[in-house]
């Protein structure tokens, strides 16, 4: 049996840590500060942080196969150049819903980008209901609205041989599955696989391992979770000494580390002194289990 290591690895906290995406190419790890309105690339080798100020809330950002990155910021799907620190517009939406703005997302095997919309939240997890979609933008920059009604669009990933999709509304407790077809990204057959138990927190970001195995964070449970989705049974639970855990990736030179964003935002001084490291990216080791590389947006 492995024995599992806890470690905080990016001691710079964030108001909403997001979205993490390990590059392999320079063995950095890519996330947002949402509400920070931050894209970060931290280096575990040199322990330095680069960052871009996006002025505006910021869902997710992820590599782009021709270079820079593709982000959602505000109800908008931007490319990102790095070293000039600018943003172009590729496409908006949500435009009937002003106070909408994107979440999480993920490129697909085929290099598409799905990423998902929500309401402004008031304060965590409060926020105007069903008002968020979940959205693909396609290489050819063409984008296409899959549904509507969804709370917080959060955790998203795909089986190994493509044919299924898995998805996370937070406010249903539950992980969901769809059939995919990775030829045109269409959804269909929607279904439970698990529903987090009382005391197991919110779902919100997630990944597959190797094993085709779904690894869940949980807000306000403090703790990943691993499900199988084959059975719908939770396999392992690894708790982390914050609460407010908001999504996670595997990385490093073999993919054997998972990387679990945290958040401060609506903690209280006398909880942030409970918990210092909230907000802080943690890295997990001797989970047994390894994960697989990113895909990268094909536009």
């Amino acid at each position: 049996m492995s024995c599992i290591k806890v470690q905080c690895v990016v001691q710079q906290p964030n108001a909403i840590g997001e979205g993490p995406v390990w590059e392999e190419k320079d063995q950095t790890l890519l996330y947002v500060d949402i509400t920070g309105q931050k894209i970060h690339r931290w280096s575990p080798a040199t322990n330095e942080i680069q960052t871009v100020d996006t002025e505006s809330f910021v869902g997710c950002a992820v590599p782009r196969r021709s270079g820079g990155y593709v982000a959602g910021v505000g109800r908008q799907f931007v490319s990102v150049d790095w070293a000039s620190e600018t943003f172009a517009p590729l496409a908006e939406i949500d435009e009937d819903k002003p106070n909408n703005r994107f979440n999480d997302g993920k490129v697909d095997p085929a290099g598409r980008l799905f990423a998902g919309t929500m309401a402004i939240e008031q304060r965590p997890t409060v926020m105007e209901p069903k008002r968020g979609s979940l959205f693909t933008l396609h290489p050819d920059l063409r984008v296409v609205r899959h549904f509507d009604r969804v709370d917080i669009s959060n955790g998203l990933d795909w089986s190994h041989d493509h044919r299924t999709f898995y998805y996370i509304d937070s406010l249903t407790y539950t992980l969901e599955a769809f059939d995919y077809d990775v030829h045109t990204g269409h959804l269909s057959n929607r279904r439970p696989v698990y529903r987090l138990e009382q005391g197991e927190g919110i779902p919100d970001g997630m990944c597959i391992d190797g094993e085709g195995r779904l690894w869940v964070a949980c807000f306000n449970g403090g703790r990943v979770v691993q499900i199988d989705p084959q059975t719908g049974v939770r396999l392992q639970t690894v708790k982390l000494p914050v609460q407010r855990t908001t999504s996670c990736c595997f990385g490093g030179q073999d993919y054997s580390d998972l990387y679990v964003t945290s958040a401060y935002q609506g903690m209280t001084d006398e909880e942030r002194a409970k918990e210092p490291q909230a907000g802080c990216i943690f890295k997990i080791t001797g989970l047994g289990v390894k994960g697989i590389p990113t895909n990268s947006f094909a536009g």
